[in-house]
Protein backbone atom coordinates (compact mmCIF):
# COMPACT_ATOMS: atom_id res chain seq x y z
CA UNK A 1 0.00 0.00 0.00
CA UNK A 2 0.94 3.35 -0.47
CA UNK A 3 2.36 5.60 2.66
CA UNK A 4 0.72 8.78 3.81
CA UNK A 5 3.80 10.37 2.63
CA UNK A 6 4.56 9.23 -0.75
CA UNK A 7 0.67 10.75 -1.73
CA UNK A 8 0.95 13.99 0.06
CA UNK A 9 4.38 14.15 -2.17
CA UNK A 10 2.27 12.70 -5.11
CA UNK A 11 -0.14 15.26 -4.25
CA UNK A 12 2.34 18.27 -4.07
CA UNK A 13 3.95 17.37 -8.02
CA UNK A 14 0.75 17.66 -9.23
CA UNK A 15 -0.15 21.13 -7.59
CA UNK A 16 3.24 22.27 -8.65
CA UNK A 17 2.54 20.50 -12.27
CA UNK A 18 -0.81 22.60 -12.64
CA UNK A 19 0.95 25.94 -11.29
CA UNK A 20 3.54 25.38 -13.77
CA UNK A 21 1.04 24.74 -16.50
CA UNK A 22 -0.96 27.61 -15.53
CA UNK A 23 1.88 30.63 -15.81
CA UNK A 24 2.77 29.02 -19.06
CA UNK A 25 -0.60 29.62 -20.19
CA UNK A 26 -0.55 33.47 -18.89
CA UNK A 27 2.70 34.02 -20.20
CA UNK A 28 1.58 32.58 -23.91
CA UNK A 29 -1.42 35.17 -23.47
CA UNK A 30 0.67 38.01 -22.86
CA UNK A 31 3.03 37.37 -25.93
CA UNK A 32 -0.37 37.08 -28.17
CA UNK A 33 -1.36 40.42 -26.71
CA UNK A 34 1.90 42.32 -27.03
CA UNK A 35 1.96 40.89 -30.52
CA UNK A 36 -1.75 41.47 -31.32
CA UNK A 37 -0.81 45.20 -29.89
CA UNK A 38 2.38 46.16 -31.21
CA UNK A 39 1.30 44.61 -35.24
CA UNK A 40 -1.62 47.10 -34.57
CA UNK A 41 1.04 49.56 -34.08
CA UNK A 42 3.03 48.96 -36.68
CA UNK A 43 -0.07 49.37 -38.99
CA UNK A 44 -1.57 52.41 -37.48
CA UNK A 45 2.52 54.14 -38.43
CA UNK A 46 1.82 52.86 -42.09
CA UNK A 47 -1.71 54.08 -42.48
CA UNK A 48 -0.35 57.07 -41.00
CA UNK A 49 2.51 57.65 -42.98
CA UNK A 50 0.84 56.75 -46.18
CA UNK A 51 -2.13 59.18 -45.69
CA UNK A 52 0.57 62.50 -44.99
CA UNK A 53 2.43 61.67 -47.96
CA UNK A 54 -0.75 60.89 -50.33
CA UNK A 55 -2.31 64.60 -49.16
CA UNK A 56 1.68 65.84 -49.42
CA UNK A 57 1.36 64.98 -53.15
CA UNK A 58 -2.27 65.70 -53.86
CA UNK A 59 -2.83 68.85 -52.00
CA UNK A 60 -5.74 70.25 -49.50
CA UNK A 61 -8.80 69.73 -51.31
CA UNK A 62 -10.65 71.58 -48.84
CA UNK A 63 -8.61 74.91 -50.27
CA UNK A 64 -4.78 74.28 -50.34
CA UNK A 65 -2.43 75.53 -53.02
CA UNK A 66 -1.43 72.80 -55.55
CA UNK A 67 2.29 73.60 -55.99
CA UNK A 68 2.94 72.06 -59.24
CA UNK A 69 0.14 74.20 -60.93
CA UNK A 70 1.24 77.00 -59.26
CA UNK A 71 4.42 76.95 -60.94
CA UNK A 72 3.20 76.30 -63.87
CA UNK A 73 1.67 79.77 -64.25
CA UNK A 74 4.82 81.38 -62.88
CA UNK A 75 8.64 81.98 -63.80
CA UNK A 76 11.82 82.69 -61.63
CA UNK A 77 13.48 85.94 -62.76
CA UNK A 78 16.72 86.69 -62.33
CA UNK A 79 17.20 90.50 -61.19
CA UNK A 80 21.16 91.80 -61.33
CA UNK A 81 21.56 93.87 -59.29
CA UNK A 82 24.18 96.54 -59.87
CA UNK A 83 27.23 96.66 -57.65
CA UNK A 84 28.40 99.91 -56.71
CA UNK A 85 30.96 100.33 -58.95
CA UNK A 86 28.16 100.19 -62.10
CA UNK A 87 25.89 102.67 -60.37
CA UNK A 88 26.26 106.64 -61.01
CA UNK A 89 24.31 109.47 -60.21
CA UNK A 90 21.80 108.39 -63.17
CA UNK A 91 21.01 105.14 -61.37
CA UNK A 92 17.66 105.90 -59.20
CA UNK A 93 17.34 103.03 -56.24
CA UNK A 94 13.73 101.54 -55.94
CA UNK A 95 14.53 97.90 -54.68
CA UNK A 96 13.81 94.93 -56.48
CA UNK A 97 11.31 93.07 -58.25
CA UNK A 98 9.58 90.02 -56.87
CA UNK A 99 11.82 87.17 -58.18
CA UNK A 100 8.60 84.92 -58.97
CA UNK A 101 6.33 86.55 -61.81
CA UNK A 102 3.27 85.32 -63.14
CA UNK A 103 3.41 84.89 -66.75
CA UNK A 104 -0.90 84.70 -67.32
CA UNK A 105 -2.88 87.16 -68.58
CA UNK A 106 -2.65 90.74 -70.31
CA UNK A 107 -1.76 94.23 -68.95
CA UNK A 108 -2.36 97.71 -69.96
CA UNK A 109 0.51 99.62 -69.70
CA UNK A 110 -0.98 103.44 -70.37
CA UNK A 111 1.39 106.51 -70.46
CA UNK A 112 0.36 109.52 -69.03
CA UNK A 113 1.78 112.49 -71.18
CA UNK A 114 1.61 116.28 -71.13
CA UNK A 115 0.67 115.81 -74.90
CA UNK A 116 -2.21 113.30 -73.84
CA UNK A 117 -1.93 108.73 -72.91
CA UNK A 118 -0.36 106.70 -74.97
CA UNK A 119 -1.39 103.00 -74.17
CA UNK A 120 0.18 99.32 -75.02
CA UNK A 121 -1.14 95.88 -74.54
CA UNK A 122 1.47 94.12 -72.60
CA UNK A 123 0.95 90.43 -72.97
CA UNK A 124 2.72 88.37 -69.96
CA UNK A 125 3.08 85.04 -71.52
CA UNK A 126 5.86 86.55 -73.66
CA UNK A 127 7.62 89.18 -71.30
CA UNK A 128 6.83 87.60 -67.86
CA UNK A 129 9.90 89.34 -66.42
CA UNK A 130 9.95 92.70 -68.40
CA UNK A 131 6.16 93.29 -67.33
CA UNK A 132 7.00 92.30 -63.61
CA UNK A 133 9.44 94.68 -63.68
CA UNK A 134 7.69 97.37 -64.92
CA UNK A 135 4.90 97.11 -62.57
CA UNK A 136 7.16 97.17 -59.71
CA UNK A 137 8.84 100.20 -61.18
CA UNK A 138 5.40 101.82 -62.23
CA UNK A 139 4.54 101.23 -58.46
CA UNK A 140 7.34 103.09 -57.15
CA UNK A 141 6.44 106.01 -59.22
CA UNK A 142 9.40 105.94 -61.27
CA UNK A 143 8.46 107.33 -64.67
CA UNK A 144 6.07 110.14 -62.87
CA UNK A 145 7.90 113.65 -64.24
CA UNK A 146 10.47 112.10 -66.81
CA UNK A 147 10.61 113.04 -70.17
CA UNK A 148 11.35 111.55 -73.29
CA UNK A 149 14.80 112.06 -73.69
CA UNK A 150 15.63 111.44 -77.35
CA UNK A 151 14.13 110.88 -80.62
CA UNK A 152 15.52 109.07 -83.98
CA UNK A 153 13.79 110.84 -87.74
CA UNK A 154 15.97 108.80 -89.87
CA UNK A 155 16.64 104.75 -90.14
CA UNK A 156 15.41 103.33 -86.84
CA UNK A 157 12.69 105.71 -86.00
CA UNK A 158 11.88 105.87 -82.68
CA UNK A 159 10.84 107.50 -79.60
CA UNK A 160 12.89 106.88 -76.04
CA UNK A 161 11.67 107.38 -72.69
CA UNK A 162 12.50 105.62 -69.18
CA UNK A 163 15.60 107.78 -68.18
CA UNK A 164 14.72 108.65 -64.48
CA UNK A 165 17.48 111.39 -65.09
CA UNK A 166 15.57 113.19 -67.43
CA UNK A 167 13.61 115.94 -65.49
CA UNK A 168 13.41 119.49 -64.27
CA UNK A 169 15.31 121.94 -66.85
CA UNK A 170 18.11 120.53 -66.96
CA UNK A 171 16.84 117.80 -68.59
CA UNK A 172 18.55 118.28 -71.96
CA UNK A 173 21.50 117.61 -70.22
CA UNK A 174 20.64 113.89 -70.21
CA UNK A 175 22.66 111.05 -71.59
CA UNK A 176 20.26 108.94 -71.63
CA UNK A 177 22.41 106.63 -69.56
CA UNK A 178 19.47 106.47 -66.34
CA UNK A 179 18.17 103.60 -64.88
CA UNK A 180 17.08 101.52 -61.99
CA UNK A 181 19.48 99.37 -59.88
CA UNK A 182 19.36 96.52 -61.19
CA UNK A 183 19.42 95.06 -65.13
CA UNK A 184 17.64 91.85 -66.33
CA UNK A 185 17.87 89.18 -69.37
CA UNK A 186 16.01 90.20 -72.83
CA UNK A 187 12.98 88.36 -73.45
CA UNK A 188 10.64 87.79 -76.82
CA UNK A 189 13.23 89.15 -79.47
CA UNK A 190 11.98 88.89 -82.72
CA UNK A 191 14.25 86.85 -84.64
CA UNK A 192 11.85 85.52 -86.88
CA UNK A 193 9.55 88.88 -87.78
CA UNK A 194 10.69 90.72 -90.75
CA UNK A 195 11.06 93.74 -90.22
CA UNK A 196 11.91 92.78 -86.53
CA UNK A 197 10.19 96.14 -85.15
CA UNK A 198 6.73 97.29 -87.05
CA UNK A 199 5.53 100.57 -86.28
CA UNK A 200 3.52 100.19 -83.54
CA UNK A 201 5.69 98.39 -81.51
CA UNK A 202 6.88 99.11 -77.97
CA UNK A 203 10.49 97.47 -76.68
CA UNK A 204 13.34 97.92 -74.40
CA UNK A 205 16.40 99.49 -74.84
CA UNK A 206 19.60 98.26 -73.54
CA UNK A 207 23.33 98.94 -73.68
CA UNK A 208 24.33 96.50 -76.68
CA UNK A 209 25.22 93.83 -74.21
CA UNK A 210 23.47 90.53 -73.60
CA UNK A 211 21.31 91.49 -70.01
CA UNK A 212 21.69 94.98 -69.93
CA UNK A 213 17.66 95.60 -70.13
CA UNK A 214 16.98 98.31 -67.41
CA UNK A 215 14.06 100.90 -67.54
CA UNK A 216 14.51 102.83 -70.67
CA UNK A 217 11.83 101.73 -73.81
CA UNK A 218 11.36 103.22 -77.09
CA UNK A 219 7.92 103.70 -79.26
CA UNK A 220 9.13 102.48 -82.69
CA UNK A 221 6.82 105.18 -85.54
CA UNK A 222 8.16 103.45 -88.67
CA UNK A 223 9.17 100.05 -89.44
CA UNK A 224 12.77 100.14 -88.16
CA UNK A 225 15.80 97.73 -89.40
CA UNK A 226 16.92 97.68 -85.93
CA UNK A 227 18.55 93.70 -85.33
CA UNK A 228 16.65 91.35 -83.11
CA UNK A 229 18.52 92.21 -79.87
CA UNK A 230 16.11 94.30 -77.91
CA UNK A 231 12.95 92.90 -76.12
CA UNK A 232 9.51 93.49 -77.70
CA UNK A 233 7.51 94.82 -74.61
CA UNK A 234 4.22 95.05 -76.19
CA UNK A 235 2.17 97.02 -78.81
CA UNK A 236 0.83 100.67 -78.71
CA UNK A 237 -2.97 100.31 -78.82
CA UNK A 238 -3.83 104.21 -78.58
CA UNK A 239 -1.53 107.54 -79.01
CA UNK A 240 0.65 106.77 -81.82
CA UNK A 241 -0.26 110.40 -83.70
CA UNK A 242 1.25 111.67 -80.35
CA UNK A 243 4.33 110.22 -81.24
CA UNK A 244 4.15 110.73 -84.89
CA UNK A 245 3.68 114.60 -84.44
CA UNK A 246 6.26 114.69 -82.15
CA UNK A 247 8.31 112.93 -85.03
CA UNK A 248 7.64 115.56 -87.23
CA UNK A 249 8.64 118.35 -85.15
CA UNK A 250 12.62 117.24 -84.96
CA UNK A 251 15.20 116.41 -82.70
CA UNK A 252 17.65 118.69 -81.51
CA UNK A 253 21.16 116.36 -82.65
CA UNK A 254 22.61 115.75 -79.61
CA UNK A 255 23.12 112.43 -79.96
CA UNK A 256 24.17 112.52 -83.54
CA UNK A 257 28.01 111.80 -82.96
CA UNK A 258 26.80 108.71 -80.82
CA UNK A 259 23.88 106.75 -81.11
CA UNK A 260 21.87 109.55 -83.84
CA UNK A 261 19.11 111.51 -82.96
CA UNK A 262 18.63 113.66 -80.02
CA UNK A 263 15.99 115.67 -77.81
CA UNK A 264 12.86 115.48 -79.03
CA UNK A 265 12.34 119.63 -79.61
CA UNK A 266 8.39 118.93 -78.63
CA UNK A 267 8.76 118.03 -75.20
CA UNK A 268 7.03 114.56 -74.00
CA UNK A 269 6.53 114.85 -70.31
CA UNK A 270 5.55 111.36 -68.57
CA UNK A 271 3.17 112.55 -65.60
CA UNK A 272 2.03 109.01 -64.95
CA UNK A 273 2.91 105.20 -65.90
CA UNK A 274 0.30 102.84 -64.52
CA UNK A 275 0.32 99.14 -65.63
CA UNK A 276 -3.15 97.11 -64.78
Amino acid sequence: MTSTRERQRAAARARLEKEMAERSARARKRRQTQAVVGGGVVLLLVVAGTVWLASSLIGDDSGGTDTTAQSADTVQCDWVELPNGERSPTTKDVGLPPVEQSKVGVQTMTITTNLGPITARIDRSAVPCTAGSFTHLAEQNFFDNTKCHRLVTEGIKVLQCGDPSATGKGWRDSDGTGGPSYRMAEENLPTDKRPPYPAGVIAMANSGQPASSGSQFFIVYGDSPLDPNYTVLGTITEGMDIVEDVAKAGDDGAFAQQAGGGHPKKEVVITDLTMS
